[in-house]
């Protein structure tokens, strides 16, 4: 992720205070780190909102482009593969949320904390990116790392 002249760079309460609201995404990208190759994991046009609450609490849902209803379990699981969901607690520390994850869309990431590092481009955008990990969805054998684009949903 660059750091563009117009990009803010946020810590602690004054992130917190900028994030509280809900954010629409316009861009998930992976990045496999050996390769440093980038794919649009969640497609062209994906949806979903990243809620946070004054209160401390976070609601993650992200879905891929093109999803449609299946009835069958293989369809179901390819699903399951452009989904991205989780609730938590989060905190703040530095230019980073943490979320300490109570329900998730993978039961694994359940009683983890995960971590976003976040940069704000003036007030309407927020950059997120991973650290690098190993994620269920794609590359599940590869270091990858989210880079995500949100924009402050309007009321």
């Amino acid at each position: 992720m660059s750091i563009l002249s117009d990009e803010l760079v946020c810590e602690g309460e004054e992130l917190r205070s900028r994030l509280i609201g809900t954010w629409e995404l316009v861009s998930y990208k992976v990045e496999e780190k050996d390769t440093l190759r980038t794919i649009d994991a969640m497609g062209t046009s994906p949806r979903g909102r990243v809620i946070f609450t004054d209160s401390g609490w976070v609601a993650f849902n992200l879905e891929g482009s093109g999803r449609e209803f299946s009835n069958t379990d293989a369809g179901r699981a390819q699903l399951m593969k452009t989904l991205v969901a989780y609730i938590g607690r989060y905190r703040i520390e530095g230019n980073c949320w943490i979320t300490s994850v109570e329900t998730a869309w993978t039961p694994d990431w359940v009683g983890t904390e995960q971590r976003r590092q976040v940069v704000l481009d003036g007030r309407d955008h927020a950059d997120v990116v991973t650290p690098w990990r190993k994620m269920p969805n794609w590359m599940p054998d590869k270091l990858t790392r989210s880079i995500i684009r949100f924009r402050r949903a309007t009321p």
